[in-house]
């Protein structure tokens, strides 16, 4: 038979700490914040663990890395008070987050092989300083100018000004930028979901760099879903240890 974790084993706040590298302080600062049960006092007042705390803390680290130190520390707070439910329902929220993290990158995939190569303006549509001015380009997306310029104020597309006319004018990142958050919108994105999108391609420098980073980006949701499968070993090994 295994051991039980509320045994009468005891151990020092080192003792967990060195297991993964922390420090006795951290250990301190875990059980303060709750995501450690209390610890117990010897006759002289110094702190003592059991085999419980340890699976408590492993449970904790394990979650970190799926849910977020915040997340990760409610989470515990919860099972350590026994409000079971919550801390399952704080998963929940994790798992929607991760959802729809997932959706938004399809979409941004959808969005950009949806764009084509191409990003330049009809011919007709070019400005004598070499951009789009405001009409064409609203014709050519099928949306109202107006449209556009709500886009410019939740910062979706940048064109600067014609200095001899004042008019607004698209080059060529503007022209991009203006057809990448049409088409998110046309599947239903929100502008302060889209912004953050478009101020991504513009970091990458365009649409090709951006290949690179949506690999990246595939690549930490995988991460993260796996970490949350560690997490979850990790504090259903807890949950039992609790009883």
């Amino acid at each position: 038979m295994g051991r039980n974790p509320q045994s009468g084993e005891r151990l020092r706040p080192v003792d967990l700490a060195r297991e993964h590298g922390l420090s006795t302080q951290a250990i301190r600062n875990y059980e303060e914040a709750g995501v450690l049960p209390a610890a117990g006092r010897t006759p002289h007042g110094y702190r003592t663990y059991t085999p419980l705390h340890a699976g408590a803390l492993r449970a904790f680290l394990a979650l970190v890395p799926g849910h977020g130190h915040q997340t990760a520390t409610s989470i515990m707070r919860a099972v350590n008070e026994g409000a079971v439910e919550a801390a399952f329902r704080l998963i929940d929220e994790s798992h929607a987050q991760l959802l729809d993290d997932r959706r938004t990158l399809q979409a941004v995939e959808n969005a950009l092989r949806d764009l084509g190569p191409g990003v330049a303006s009809e011919p007709g549509a070019v400005s004598g300083s070499g951009g789009t001015f405001i009409g064409p380009l609203a014709g050519e997306l099928g949306i109202r100018p107006a449209t556009l310029r709500k886009w410019e104020r939740a910062g979706l597309v940048r064109p600067r000004r014609d200095p001899l006319t004042g008019y607004r004018v698209y080059d060529e990142a503007a022209v991009r930028d203006a057809r990448l958050a049409h088409q998110l919108r046309r599947g239903g994105y929100l502008l302060e979901q889209i912004a953050p999108l478009i101020a991504q391609v513009r970091t990458a420098g365009g649409l090709e760099p951006l290949e690179a980073a949506l690999h990246d980006w595939h690549g930490r949701l995988s991460a993260r879903g796996r970490a949350m499968l560690s997490g979850a070993a990790a504090l259903e090994a807890y949950l039992r240890d609790r009883g």
